[in-house]
């Protein structure tokens, strides 16, 4: 069984910066892209950043773009996420996911979720 354990949030003034990490387990890491999406109170979940199986290829939602950088280290199964320049309106629960190795696109696993809650 897969297991994916955020870690990393916290409460961060306007302009801070923050690192998610984001163990996994109980599957070959480097065999999945790997995900960051966030869901802020009364809004649905977004997309906020992916990054290719080996790390070569990532890719942003429009409002991370510059300012977050994904990351990962499959030695040590995990993926980063690190938030620079942050906003009031970053302030969300994030949530780390593995895609599937079958299905582009479809995320087949999902971390509990750390808070991030930014100040303004």
């Amino acid at each position: 069984q897969v297991q994916l354990v955020e870690s990393g949030g916290g409460l961060v003034q306007a302009g801070g910066s923050l690192r998610l990490s984001c163990a996994a387990s109980g599957r070959t890491f480097s065999n999945s892209p790997m995900g960051w999406f966030r869901q802020a109170p009364g809004k649905e979940r977004e997309f906020v950043a992916r990054i290719s199986r080996l790390g070569v290829s990532t890719r942003y939602s429009d409002s991370v773009k510059g300012r977050f950088t994904i990351s990962r280290d499959n030695a040590k199964n995990t993926v980063y996420l690190q938030m620079r320049s942050l906003k009031a309106e970053d302030t969300a629960v994030y949530y780390c996911a593995m895609e599937s190795v079958v299905v582009a696109g479809q995320y087949d696993f999902w971390g509990q979720g750390t808070q991030v809650t930014v100040s303004s």
